[in-house]
């Protein structure tokens, strides 16, 4: 009986008295900080940066249209076509 006692109860003791309570308060903090979701700063900034991404691809594109006028074939070429690299 004390073998078992040792290896068994004593172990769930220590996990139930230390590591159980430990572990719920760290992920019920967690699942609340997830839960909150973004916060009005954050938000902004998002939305600064999708307004960004919008100008960035309409620049693309227009020197995509600019390129396909004066190169017509400059998809077509290699990556490291028209570049020295001395």
């Amino acid at each position: 009986m004390s073998i078992i006692w040792i290896v068994f109860v004593v172990p769930a003791i220590l996990f139930v008295v230390f590591v159980a309570p430990i572990w719920l308060v760290l992920h019920y903090r967690s699942n609340r900080q997830l839960g909150s979701g973004l916060n009005e700063q954050d938000m902004m900034r998002l939305t600064a940066l999708v307004s960004q991404a919008d100008m960035l691809q309409q620049r693309v594109h227009t020197l995509e249209r600019l390129l396909d006028v004066e190169s017509p074939n400059w998809r077509a070429q290699e990556p490291s076509a028209g570049r020295s690299h001395e």
